[in-house]
């Protein structure tokens, strides 16, 4: 027998011996005996355990939250849990209203009006949106921080695209999406400021857009008050005079035509607007997506009344569905008979423009 051999045979009966003592002693008491004994090293002993918590993709926005903790297992504070709600808030690639407003527990309705947005509003990396009324009436201070370096901003002017852009500053289309935060589909507007990656506004000049001269951003959308008429301007009394022509040669009643103008009223401000929410485009956002056309023919105004009306003349026949098509939409309320052909997230928000829309009817005739 070898001198290791021995020593293992003397020590074993002590072991033996020790390892029945400690399975009567509390755990805490038993662990610094048995690494007193040598029966065990502190590399043997357990870990405590900790609550790896699983993370998912959120199905809207795909950024990572921390999926909910099991039960009896504890966690940190939910990114959605705040002492108190900040008075505003810089948007991120990869966010949407919605999103912003149930992080900091506040309505979606409420965070849109705060901020005279619509659910068919764009926002933007970089944009600031007001989460309370203290920010809506004064911005908050913000803390001091390091320096941030200089970077070129260039102003979307219309005709504009994102390889246009690089094209003028020489650098790829690809680098510019990815320090806006855009994708290959998204859509830029008049306006609209876009940042050129790796160069300094000492650096780089802006280059004057070409001929014709650059067009004004778009005025905002006209907003209806209860019980108010809102005054048509000359853009939107050309399509609101357009809506009532259609509407009479496919012998659509005086109904059916306020439900027309008020859904186009919500869905516009009674505007052929280029831009939208995804890619809604027209006088009644409607998507190249799903089924209204393609986009230049959704942005044709006469083309896309003939969809919202639909009936014989639908220029969509079996793909999108229009007012004439919806079974017993004369008994519907304007909101929703405006709501079953525009499939809105906001069903009510057609009801505001009832009492301007008939006003219109009277005056276009």
């Amino acid at each position: 027998m070898s001198v290791r051999d021995d020593e293992a045979a003397t020590h074993e009966p002590v072991r033996h011996w020790a390892r029945s003592v400690l399975g009567t002693v509390p755990i805490a008491v038993a662990s610094s005996i048995a690494v007193t004994l040598n029966l065990v090293t502190p590399a043997q002993a357990v870990p405590p355990e900790t609550a790896e918590q699983p993370r998912e993709k959120t199905p809207t926005t795909g950024s990572t939250r921390m999926a909910p903790a099991s039960a009896g297992t504890t966690t940190s504070a939910p990114l959605t849990a705040f002492a108190g709600v900040p008075s505003s808030y810089t948007v991120v690639s990869g966010d949407t209203v919605s999103g912003i407003a149930s992080r900091f527990g506040v309505s979606t309705a409420s965070l849109l009006a705060l901020n005279g947005l619509s659910w068919k509003s764009l926002i933007f990396p970089g944009q600031v949106l007001a989460l309370t009324g203290a920010a809506a009436s004064a911005p908050a201070p913000s803390a001091p921080g390091p320096a941030a370096p200089a970077v070129t901003k260039y102003s979307v002017v219309s005709g504009d695209t994102i390889s246009r852009i690089a094209g003028r500053f020489g650098v790829s289309t690809a680098s510019v999406l990815s320090a806006n935060g855009l994708s290959g589909s998204s859509l830029i507007f008049p306006g609209q400021q876009i940042t050129i990656p790796g160069m300094t506004t000492a650096a780089a000049v802006t280059p004057k857009p070409p001929a014709p001269a650059p067009v004004a951003a778009p005025a905002p959308l006209p907003v209806a008050a209860a019980g108010q008429v809102v005054a048509l301007t000359d853009e939107m009394r050309g399509n609101a005079a357009l809506i009532v022509r259609i509407g009479r040669q496919e012998g659509v009643s005086d109904q059916g035509i306020v439900i027309a103008l008020a859904a186009a009223a919500q869905e516009s401000g009674l505007r052929n607007v280029r831009y939208g929410d995804r890619d809604s485009l027209g006088l009644f956002q409607q998507r190249p997506s799903t089924g209204w056309g393609t986009a230049d023919q959704v942005l044709d105004p006469e083309r896309a009344t003939r969809a919202f009306f639909g009936g014989a003349n639908n220029p969509n026949p079996g793909r999108t569905r229009g007012l004439l098509d919806i079974p017993g939409w004369t008994s519907m309320t304007v909101t929703q008979a405006a709501q079953a052909v525009q499939i809105s997230a906001f069903p009510d928000a057609y009801a505001k423009w009832e009492t301007s829309a008939r006003a219109w009817l009277a005056q276009l005739g």
